[in-house]
């Protein structure tokens, strides 16, 4: 049989632009602490983890001890930009509208932030209830771990084997394979970068997307090919 029983999505930088604004943030506050970092260098290291693992690396590379402050004042400053700033990506709504397999949003963010994200930008009703947050299974259990992604399909009743993630980050599309299902990789956030694309291929993607509107098409394309993974 072909075809998918579930697509799972990633949400920030997939569904929505938020991406850029985390680096923005979380490099200013990394540069203030002792460790200078551009924006560009959060989204070619970083995108995709969470706040407390990027602080964990940071630790364990610099050997800079962070103030455990630092956790709370990332998560106030990027909640109050991202409710001001995050936009939809483009071609969202045009996709969703044509795929026709159950889905459901499989994040790192925290359960708060997706609802805010996705109410804001009008995605909410598109997922709802299907919106997953790593953070809610506990706090060792976010991408690059396959957890939330396997919890997304248990959610289901589907098979890994029969899921297809679309994600934009290496450390997701990690995830997402450790979980023995099928990727899309996506370009088209602002906070992509020249090798994002042959990142996201080496990482595992079967193949990457720079517009949303083409992800249909993809989909069915995919579908139709019982490559094993």
């Amino acid at each position: 049989m072909s075809g998918f029983d579930l697509l799972l999505f990633d949400c920030d930088g997939v569904l929505v632009d938020s991406e850029i604004i985390s680096a923005k943030v979380e490099s200013s506050l990394l540069t203030e602490a002792g460790y200078p970092i551009t924006v560009e260098e959060m989204n070619e290291r970083f995108a995709g983890l969470t706040w407390r693992d990027i602080l964990f690396a940071v630790e364990k590379e610099a050997d800079i001890p962070f103030s455990a402050t630092l956790l709370d004042k990332s998560e106030k400053l990027l909640d109050a930009r991202l409710e001001r700033e995050v936009k939809i990506i483009e071609g969202v709504k045009f996709a969703l509208s044509r795929l026709t397999q159950p889905r459901g949003i499989c994040s790192n963010s925290s359960s708060h932030r997706l609802d805010m994200m996705l109410t804001k930008v009008g995605l909410r009703e598109y997922f709802a209830p299907h919106i997953y947050s790593a953070k809610d299974l506990g706090a060792d259990r976010a991408k690059p771990k396959p957890d939330i992604y396997l919890h997304g399909a248990e959610q289901f009743g589907v098979k890994p084997a029969r899921t297809l993630v679309i994600e934009d980050s290496v450390h997701g599309i990690h995830a997402a394979r450790a979980a023995g299902m099928r990727v899309v990789g996506f370009t088209g956030g602002s906070h992509t970068y020249p090798a994002h694309a042959d990142r996201l291929t080496d990482a595992g993607a079967e193949t990457v997307i720079s517009r949303m509107v083409d992800l249909p098409a993809v989909v069915a394309a995919l579908a139709e090919w019982e490559g094993a993974i």
